[in-house]
């Protein structure tokens, strides 16, 4: 069984991502074979928030060449934006950067 900390990999930091955080959305790597259930199960238990809802998109991995010529791939990865309901409070993580 996976624990909350296997499914949600790390945050992720743009530009983009960040805008979006005034609207109590936030946006996160998570494991590839993670659903929208554990992903809502494993934010509302690391960060102690109420989640409203999660949307995940999956984002091909590109094709990049080595030193040597060898063209290679990128591996896969999906990522999930939350977005949090108003009376929930927000995640500390992020207040600092926007």
């Amino acid at each position: 069984m996976k624990t909350a900390y296997d499914i949600i990999i790390r945050p992720v930091i743009t530009e983009k991502s960040m805008e979006a955080v005034g609207d109590k959305k936030y946006v996160f790597e998570v494991a590839t074979d993670a659903n929208k259930v554990e992903i809502r199960k494993a934010i509302e238990e690391i960060f102690g928030v109420k989640v409203l809802s999660v949307n995940t998109i999956n984002v091909s991995g590109k094709a990049v060449r080595g030193r040597t010529g060898k063209m290679g791939r990128k591996p896969d990865r999906k990522k999930a934006i939350i977005r949090l309901t108003e009376d929930s409070k927000t995640i500390e993580m992020f207040e600092g950067m926007v």
